[in-house]
């Protein structure tokens, strides 16, 4: 029975890890064409703001699928190096993750202060 536990813990580890990839991938590709699109020089704050944000969400949310992997990788782990290794890699991920996510939060707070405002102005 441990030896499917296993098996299987090693196939969603891999699984989960392909799909933060992919997130990664598709949300760079993705920030790529819009910048390239809206030419950066000619485009406002509001516009570029809105853009790093939505990578930045993409980015939390990939962040978040490696640090399930790591701990269904913690959970298989047969030996304190492993789990050491592994539990540092899950708390400086837990660290990019919350920072980010604040940074994430600040920036939406300050682009939603200055949307309010514009509409007060209009």
């Amino acid at each position: 029975m441990r030896t499917w536990l296993v098996f299987l813990s090693e196939q969603a580890i891999v699984l989960i890890d392909a799909i933060a990839l992919l997130a990664v991938v598709w949300a760079t590709l993705e920030v790529c064409v819009q910048v390239v699109r809206i030419r950066p020089s000619r485009a406002s704050g509001y516009v570029l703001r809105a853009i790093w944000l939505h990578y930045a969400r993409w980015l939390v949310g990939a962040l978040s699928l490696q640090l399930a992997a790591d701990i269904i990788e913690t959970s298989i782990s047969t030996n304190w190096e492993t789990i050491g290794r592994v539990g540092a890699i899950a708390v400086i991920r837990t660290l990019l993750n919350f920072f980010l996510d604040r940074d994430v939060e600040e920036k939406r707070s300050m682009q939603r202060a200055g949307e309010r405002a514009s509409e007060s102005t209009r």
